[in-house]
């Protein structure tokens, strides 16, 4: 998919050029989707803690200018160009480590 492609509920819903301004002042899920699974039980597994049950994500944003600072429900957004080359470079099932 284009960088620049729109997500909703996990599939593609356009792309950001076409969407209404109304929608483009959100904080969009952009680009490419990489869905986080927590190992840590009670911290980011299971209960109402889980990550993957509360679809967290490592996704693109059309607000790249806030990126660095809370802005979503949970999700790690990164720029298109930093967003491509870490999905391209990681295999399904990889161990992902996010730090501070």
């Amino acid at each position: 998919m284009p960088l620049d492609t729109v997500f909703r509920g996990r599939k593609p819903d356009g792309i950001l050029k076409d969407q209404p301004e109304e929608e483009k002042k959100k904080n969009l899920i952009l680009g490419r989707i990489m869905r986080l699974r927590g190992l840590e039980e009670g911290v980011n597994s299971g209960g109402d803690v889980d990550t993957y049950a509360r679809y967290i994500y490592i996704h693109g944003t059309n607000q790249e200018g806030k990126i660095g600072s809370p802005n979503s429900h949970g999700c790690v957004l990164l720029a298109s160009e930093n967003l491509k080359k870490i999905f391209d470079e990681t295999e399904d099932g990889s161990i992902v480590y996010i730090e501070k």
